[in-house]
């Protein structure tokens, strides 16, 4: 390491330790409160939005397809790549592959797993896909999920309808549903003597609908079924440790709620299934039994992966019960408001079990496209257009960054463009 290096990692080393110690006397100052009155608290939010370098210019209500990174996450990202190129061969492949490891561990630890059922990727998709396609199945086999899943999860099965004649099979579901039983039930009554794999969102990506996957896994694991589950939108999102739902499978994009660097995933395999599942590019025959295989995708960036470990402190400082709680009051500020306006309807659930900081907001005689091109061309206020066959809205996901006055604003800007409407 040159002498610029050294001193460009010591000032990105300072200002990770003055955002982390600024967090540090925050999180102190309301040791004691409950996340929900820390949720209220728009001084504590006040230093968490400054670890932020966002464009204010822009009211971004659509953190669920991808956040931003705090300023410590992008200085250690920076780093990183500034100093692969220094000599990739030496500074990326044999030191700075070499700190996987330890990310592995730290999200292994948030996650609630074993270190060795942990494989680092760059986005859910790849996650899932690994697992979609790495299971064996014959003609005729059923595979089992909503017709609200990811789109590029549903396309993947539809991909080995044609070319290998399973059979996908996909049940609807009220927004919001009943209940947690409702959501259980259609699961278990949709199960066949020929369903082979069930793929289930922990939180669905449109309407933030939790889902009960520990029920869901434990039924379809009396029946010998795998189960694979959709958690991209749910690691860093609300509390919860994979160990506790019995899934065989998760999939995360970790550039979503945990702010880590874009391009960023895992995916948990859980121990005894490592060996029987397929790898979408191959490995050497020694790594059969390796959670590693999974990551078998050629050369590619360690800086990524390597500042996931960064963003994983960020959110450690917060406390994930704080963070959901600020989530679910940012939602229902302007959820709360919009109800009442008879244009308008809330189609995710209220309940706190069902339901996190994804929010969906449908019309009654407003065009949602309309409405939606109306937010950003008018207000500069992004959200996401969320067509489906059985309802079309608005999805609206704020984040930690947030502030009430972006909230406020986009409540005022859709009464003026549905009173016009």
């Amino acid at each position: 390491m040159n002498r610029r290096s050294f001193f460009e990692l010591a000032a990105g080393t300072a200002v990770a330790a003055f955002e982390d110690n600024a967090i540090g006397r925050a999180s102190a100052a309301v040791k004691g409160q409950t996340p929900e009155d820390v949720a209220a608290d728009e001084d504590y939010w006040a230093e968490i939005r400054n670890a932020f370098t966002i464009d204010r210019n822009i009211v971004n209500l659509n953190n669920g397809h991808v956040s931003p990174a705090p300023r410590v996450v992008q200085e250690a990202m920076r780093r990183y790549l500034e100093y692969s190129d220094m000599g990739p061969w030496h500074t990326m492949i044999n030191v700075l592959e070499r700190q996987a490891e330890a990310v592995r561990r730290r999200l292994a630890e948030a996650a609630g797993c074993d270190p060795e059922e942990m494989a680092i990727t760059r986005n859910a998709s790849e996650s899932l896909e690994n697992v979609q396609y790495g299971i064996d199945l014959k003609p005729g086999d059923e595979v089992l999920t909503t017709n609200q899943d990811y789109p590029r999860m549903l396309t993947t099965f539809r991909q080995r309808e044609l070319r290998e004649g399973i059979v996908l099979k996909t049940i609807s579901f009220p927004v919001p549903p009943p209940s947690m039983d409702d959501l259980y039930q259609r699961f278990e009554r949709a199960v066949t003597p020929k369903t082979r794999m069930i793929l289930v969102c922990h939180i669905t990506n449109r309407t933030g609908q939790i889902f009960p996957v520990k029920r869901i896994c434990q039924m379809a694991h009396a029946r010998n079924i795998p189960v694979i589950v959709d958690g991209a939108h749910a690691f860093s999102h609300f509390p919860f440790r994979i160990s506790d739902l019995e899934c065989d499978y998760y999939g995360v994009s970790l550039h979503k709620w945990t702010c880590a660097p874009v391009g960023t995933g895992f995916l948990y395999v859980r121990k005894s299934r490592i060996a029987s599942t397929w790898p979408l590019m191959a490995c050497e025959k020694s790594q059969t039994s390796d959670i590693r295989k999974f990551e078998e995708i050629g050369t590619h960036p360690a800086a990524n992966h390597d500042a996931i470990s960064e963003a994983l402190v960020f959110n450690e400082n917060i406390g994930i019960d704080r963070k959901a709680a600020r989530l679910r009051y940012l939602r229902d500020r302007w959820a709360n408001r919009l109800a009442q306006n008879p244009k308008c309807r809330i189609l995710h659930s209220q309940d706190p079990q069902q339901s996190c900081g994804i929010g969906f907001l449908s019309f009654n005689g407003a065009d949602a496209l309309k409405v939606h091109d109306a937010l950003w061309s008018k207000y500069n206020i992004l959200t996401a257009y969320m067509p489906h066959a059985e309802y079309t809205g608005l999805r609206i996901t704020p984040h930690i960054y947030s502030t009430l006055r972006d909230i406020d604003f986009f409540s005022e800007a859709v009464e003026k463009e549905v009173k016009n409407s």
